[in-house]
């Protein structure tokens, strides 16, 4: 007797979507589908992990006590992230170790917005209230996303990234309330962090107004098309980016940073912010795989993997002793 069709399969899992329900590990999928997912949350994983870098540089040389336990926790918080993103990978078949030689071999991407350095302590701030507040804005959504292992996943990623927008803004409150040399450092950060935020946490934009070229628009369009089809992304790129640059304004008055975008005005016929188009070939220019920055993420990624051989051979060298432990009891 034969099993249901490749075309039966299909329409049920159009159906389980079109009824809002989730896919999980077990549902059959089409094969576009589990790539598109598993390269979403490769990329996120791999951001959650080299995002460590630029703060954790800052642990050694904080402030205080009290700001090196908040950061030390943070740090921790993003390494957590990514370990709930790899383990969301495994089950549509991914190995872990296999993601992780793909980013160390450049064959995998993460988000470039990294490949930007934390020259001062408000750079700790404006890294949270910015970078994190651009993730809480793109991952809240993802709570509902159609793969479940995913959404289950940011669920708890989401909760303590927005913990993480709350201490990068009292870290911006405090300097901005204090000397002149420290609220000038807050804004500095702020000019330096402010546009890859706004440009790399969201992807490239859906339409060539966005201030991409016409190719570039194209892919971003096709792309987005596809992945809110499969109930993957329920907003596009311009629609979160508007909703991040809405939330910040208020925020950086309160604050009394100024953002470091001249075209920034309230729109009363739009009900939303203007701001400029993004140079996306600046960017590319800046913050490409090749630069010297991407280069030294990486590298010092891959020798903090190499430094930690140790540690994963113990764990599975315990792990084999265990089970040929218990093999040995449960023998009659």
């Amino acid at each position: 007797m034969h099993g249901p069709s490749e075309d039966d399969l299909h329409a049920h899992f159009e159906a389980l979507l079109a009824a809002g329900r989730q896919i999980e590990p077990r549902d059959w999928m089409p094969d576009g589908y589990r790539r598109m997912v598993l390269r979403q949350i490769a990329q996120h994983s791999h951001s959650e992990i080299i995002g460590m870098q630029p703060e954790g540089a800052w642990l050694t040389r904080a402030p205080s006590l009290h700001r090196k336990a908040s950061l030390l926790a943070k740090v921790q918080d993003e390494a957590g992230h990514g370990l709930y993103l790899y383990a969301a990978a495994e089950t549509l078949g991914a190995d872990r170790a296999n993601l992780l030689d793909a980013l160390h071999r450049g064959h995998q991407r993460y988000a470039a917005t990294f490949n930007h350095p934390a020259l001062t302590w408000a750079d700790t701030g404006a890294i949270a209230w910015l970078t994190d507040g651009a993730a809480v804005v793109n991952q809240a959504p993802l709570c509902h996303t159609s793969y479940g292992p995913y959404a289950r996943a940011m669920r708890r990623v989401c909760q303590e990234e927005a913990f993480h927008v709350r201490q990068g803004y009292d870290v911006l409150w405090s300097l901005c309330q204090g000397t002149p040399e420290q609220k000038e450092m807050a804004q500095d950060a702020v000019n330096r962090w402010w546009l890859p935020a706004v440009a790399l946490m969201f992807g490239p934009p859906d339409t060539a107004a966005g201030g991409a070229d016409a190719r570039t628009a194209a892919m971003g369009a096709a792309v987005s098309r596809r992945s809110m089809a499969w109930g993957i992304k329920q907003h596009t790129n311009d629609e979160l980016r508007q909703r991040f640059v809405d939330n910040c304004v208020p925020q950086a008055e309160r604050l009394g940073v100024t953002l470091p975008d001249p075209a920034i005005r309230w729109n009363e016929e739009r009900g939303h912010y203007d701001f400029s188009a993004v140079d996306w070939q600046q960017f590319r220019d800046e913050l490409a795989d090749d630069s010297a920055c991407a280069r030294q993420r990486l590298a010092h990624r891959v020798a903090a993997h190499e430094n930690g051989a140790w540690v994963r051979e113990a764990v599975d060298a315990y792990a084999a002793y265990s089970a040929a432990h218990r093999a040995r009891e449960e023998t009659p």
